[in-house]
């Protein structure tokens, strides 16, 4: 999971730098070395010391005290915490807020805007970012501030590598609303595209570029199967009949009503002919959720994964509604963090670490 692999990547920088200031530390009492030649260093004088009976704070220069718990450990302990709870879910059922759920859609496109002089914005919009092979790519632009632009756009795909162009279109402005629309095919060979979108305003030819993807027809999802409990998961099939052979993984966002409850993932090899990814909601995700009756999982995105090295990962989506089920009964499902014992073994390596410091 990417979120443990940061919280492991923050701890061994946090003892790396640690260690190293703590070696600098003990070498250097009162100034580093180097800042000094032989002569100076046996006339520079040593920071004074309290007396036995004298406290730091009982001296002259009281302007700095020393912090009541060590900074290193205070952080490394933060981290232990932060994966130690991290761990109480399976990488294959992560709970979502409603903040989370937005940023896992997957297929979403940002507006790319492009300032033009006296606060105008030159704005172009598409319905997503990844387009299926054969799908129509409708491309919406609009153009605000008082610059004069002409009443047609010119858009236009091209390959990155070469330049070459592969489709172009005109956007013609819609009286009423004031956009410009127009349709490019994607009937074109998977793989990155840049798209061109050219106005003429105040007389001279201004260009905004972004990019999409064409993604390969990956299959046909069919459905679920009917769900059930085993051990402490809720099981939810959901059929797919694939085009290709080869590995894919398959995630959705699991919700109880209108409320994102997780993030399923599931991985498996699919041999071209129908199949069926069971997705996982764990205990820990369940236990606790007021009784619903209607449940759903939205934002299917299925992956392929390269058959060699340097091949590209290709991507297919499912129904926009998704699918929606009546879970059956979930009163055996317990709040019981998973067990894992490598994560367990790491949670436990942080915590002595920062008893160490």
């Amino acid at each position: 999971m990417p979120y443990k692999g940061i919280l492991l990547a923050g701890a061994l920088l946090v003892i790396s730098v640690g260690g190293a200031g703590f070696l600098l530390l003990k070498d250097n009492n009162s100034g580093f070395s180097w800042q000094y030649s032989e002569a100076e260093m046996q006339t520079q004088p040593l920071a004074p010391r309290p007396a036995a009976h004298e406290s730091f704070e009982d001296t002259e220069d009281d302007t700095q005290s020393a912090p009541e718990a060590n900074p290193m450990g205070f952080m490394l302990a933060r981290v232990a915490d932060q994966y130690e709870q991290s761990i109480r879910y399976p990488s294959w059922s992560i709970p979502l807020n409603p903040g989370q759920a937005q940023g896992y859609q997957g297929n979403t496109y940002s507006p790319l805007s492009l300032p033009l002089g006296d606060s105008g914005q030159f704005v172009v919009t598409l319905d997503k970012f990844r387009f299926t092979r054969g799908e129509s790519i409708l491309v919406i632009a609009t153009i605000t501030g008082p610059q004069v632009a002409g009443r047609t756009l010119q858009a236009t795909l091209s390959q990155p590598e070469t330049a070459s162009k592969v489709d172009a279109t005109d956007l013609t402005i819609d009286g009423t609303s004031g956009y410009y629309e127009g349709v490019l095919s994607s009937d074109h060979e998977p793989g990155e595209y840049r798209l061109i979108v050219e106005a003429r305003i105040d007389g001279s030819p201004v260009r905004h570029v972004s990019t999409l993807t064409i993604e390969p027809f990956l299959g046909e999802f069919k459905g679920l199967g009917d769900t059930y409990v085993e051990g402490n998961n809720l099981i939810i099939p959901v059929k797919f009949d694939a085009e290709q052979s080869g590995f894919y993984s398959l995630s959705a966002q699991l919700y109880a009503g209108a409320t994102p409850v997780a993030q399923l993932q599931a991985e498996k090899q699919l041999d071209g002919s129908s199949d069926t990814f069971k997705l996982r909601a764990h205990g820990t995700v369940l236990a606790n959720l007021d009784p619903i009756n209607d449940f759903s999982i939205r934002y299917l995105q299925l992956r392929q994964m390269p058959a060699r090295p340097g091949d590209r990962t290709n991507y297919g989506y499912g129904p926009e509604d998704g699918y929606s089920f009546t879970p059956p009964d979930l009163e055996s499902l317990q709040d019981t963090p998973a067990v894992n014992p490598e994560s367990e073994q790491r949670a436990a390596l942080l915590k002595r670490l920062a008893d160490k410091f």
